[in-house]
């Protein structure tokens, strides 16, 4: 059975939406939660495919990310083993620094919903088109100035990158295909966390187009299954069971 590791980085922001996506084409995936003190996953072999999903601070905060490091060890790890990674808001940028990209703190609240446009670089990658003059949600804190070899497929109203692709086994998507309305709300709920000055307007636009916003994410994770070929099963190591004698 293909199974997916998905690192999460707080209990608000999850796989959402794509769970059910995932679950109807039978795949399986396993979260890990680096925030809580679980161990990340020591190799690739395991695993089909690796999604990193959003946060609530800064990448390179290492005061309130102190796995940081070891995330991305597991990236490269994936990386080296030709598995595919989809990296999502906090994700993308993790994607978008490891192929030389420069972090930016400003803003800290990256977040406002708008039009996907297709890039001439983007016109036949299959996530751009699927995504193009669609309405998506950017969400992240902070944003990274992309290196000149690293050209965006997805821009928003104003030209700026919302989706990129570093390496033909990986994406970084800074817009939500995940997010629930439940889940922003949730957002708003956690204990500490600083959310946009403008969530409530967020959460509302969620919610009125929250049957668009369905069908925009079964477009995306469609054309993640076939530009990615998620449904292909990739070379796992055999896990032995010990049979011990008493």
């Amino acid at each position: 059975m293909k199974n997916y590791a998905v690192i999460q980085h707080n209990y608000s922001e999850f796989l959402g939406q794509i769970e059910r996506q995932l679950e109807i084409r039978d795949i399986g995936f396993s979260y890990f939660r680096p925030f809580v003190g679980q161990d990340l996953p020591g190799s690739a072999i395991h695993f089909d495919a690796l999604f990193v999903l959003g946060g609530s601070c800064l990448v390179n905060d290492e005061e309130h990310a102190s796995w940081i490091e070891s995330e991305k060890r597991v990236i490269r790890l994936f990386q080296g083993s030709r598995r595919p990674i989809v990296g999502i808001g906090f994700g993308a940028l993790l994607l978008a620094e490891n192929a030389g990209a420069k972090l930016v703190d400003e803003p800290f609240h990256n977040a406002y919903w708008t039009s996907a446009h297709i890039t001439e670089d983007g016109k036949s990658d299959p996530l751009a088109k699927a995504v193009d003059g669609k309405r998506v949600l950017v969400f992240t804190n902070g944003n990274a100035e992309l290196p000149e070899n690293i050209k965006p497929l997805l821009v928003d109203d104003n030209g700026n990158w919302i989706a990129i692709r570093p390496d033909a086994m990986s994406y970084g998507l800074l817009f939500r295909p995940e997010l629930k309305p439940g889940m922003i709300e949730d957002m708003i709920m956690e204990a500490g966390r600083e959310t946009p000055d403008n969530i409530g307007e967020l959460l509302a636009t969620a919610r009125a187009e929250w049957v668009e916003t369905q069908k925009t994410t079964d477009q995306i994770i469609m054309a993640l299954v076939k530009s990615l070929e998620l449904m292909k099963e990739r070379h796992k190591a055999p896990v032995f069971k010990l049979n011990v004698e008493e």
